[in-house]
């Protein structure tokens, strides 16, 4: 029998002397992504109030997110897979990743019950319903069209004992195995998530165990989850390494500026967050000295961009006064213009990171970044 070259394979093409960061390339059949790379997160086929047009021309993202159980909900995956996938449906021609679900299903609490087959739960929208299993989420997954598909997994909260936390990561192995038989399309690679919570040997046995079903690649889950930095710095450090070198390597819902830098020094190839779009909707903007909420009444008159570093779009044409009174006034281009500049900023760091790595100076970088952004060592 031939083995069939995976869909999304990964070249290393440096290693920074300094902190063993990684500067790559994922191939995947709708182009290569330089990484470390940050992916803008489209839960609904959609990053919020941005064009597909805005997000490469003026965002220069290389790849985004979309969600299994969104989408599963609404608009369901019958109409994306007969609009020809998601790439078609949202007009979309770069890679996609879809989240399994697995996070928001577990996110809901009391609405929600599992199981070894599955979990059943009520939406959010309506109270109705459902049940999602590793086979049935394959599915959906596969009829939504993404490139990058993640197993069902359960993310466990913060915190959670010992007991809890290692039946619930080998129910998440058990799930793996069934996601890699249930899965069938060629086109798309199945990242296994590892779990096992704060505990270093529960990682340890998820990583191993993940290993070897020898997935195209592997994520980091139930990490940026409420705990403290520390503990997610010590978890991140501990885990990463022990990830397989030839593989992308993806930390989940990580998006502020310290811990994406953190994340590449850790070896980390993919990152993701809701974050600069939310804070965009907030009235908050991320520059290069750190956060700027500018619907305070202190930038009333101030006439200066957002930030004086940024060649975005919003701070070449608006100033601080005006999004500021657009955002009082409950205007969409106010954020629609902080979205932009979010995801810039985060794009342009990340690409300053792949410079910095391939210079070997990735560590003189981060201690430059963080004194200048506010961030203590």
């Amino acid at each position: 029998m031939i083995k069939l070259k995976p869909a999304v394979t990964y070249e290393l093409i440096h290693e920074c002397k300094q902190t063993g960061a990684r500067r790559g390339v994922l191939h995947t059949p709708h182009g290569d992504i330089q990484t470390p790379v940050f992916m803008p997160v489209g839960t609904q086929a959609t990053v919020k109030s941005m064009t597909p047009e805005e997000l490469k021309e003026e965002v220069g993202a290389q790849i985004i997110l979309a969600n299994t159980y969104h989408l599963y909900l609404r608009p369901g995956q019958d109409i994306v897979k007969e609009a020809g996938g998601l790439h078609k449906f949202m007009n979309w021609d770069r890679p996609i990743l879809t989240d399994s679900g697995g996070f928001q299903v577990f996110s809901l609490g009391d609405l929600r019950t599992i199981s070894e087959e599955g979990v059943t739960f009520k939406s959010h929208l309506d109270g109705s319903q459902h049940f999602f299993s590793p086979e049935n989420v394959m599915k959906i997954e596969e009829d939504l069209g993404a490139d990058i598909i993640m197993a069902f997994d359960e993310c466990v909260e913060y915190p959670a004992t010992y007991e809890y936390t290692k039946q619930s990561m080998e129910r998440t192995m058990r799930w793996a195995k069934r996601c890699k038989e249930a899965h069938t399309t060629q086109n798309q690679a199945l990242f296994g998530i590892i779990q096992g919570g704060f505990y270093e040997d529960l990682r340890k046995q998820s990583v191993q165990e993940l290993i070897s079903l020898d997935l195209p690649g592997y994520a980091i889950g139930g990490i940026s989850v409420g705990e403290p930095k520390e503990e997610f710095l010590k978890m991140l450090y501990y885990t990463a390494p022990r990830m397989p070198k030839n593989k992308p390597r993806y930390l989940m819902g990580v998006g502020t500026p310290d811990y994406l830098i953190e994340a590449a020094m850790a070896g980390i190839d993919m990152c993701d967050c809701v974050l600069p779009t939310r804070i965009a909707r907030n009235g908050t903007a991320l520059t290069s000295k750190g956060k700027l909420v500018v619907r305070n009444a202190t930038y009333e008159r101030d006439w200066s961009p957002l930030d004086e570093t940024c060649d975005c779009y919003a701070c070449k044409h608006y100033t601080r006064a005006y999004i500021r009174h657009l955002i009082k006034a409950n205007e969409i281009l106010g954020v629609r213009l902080l979205s932009i500049h979010n995801l810039k900023f985060l794009t342009k760091l990340m690409e300053r990171v792949r410079i910095e790595i391939e210079e070997d100076n990735l560590l003189n970088f981060k201690n430059e970044f963080y004194k200048q952004y506010g961030y203590e060592k």
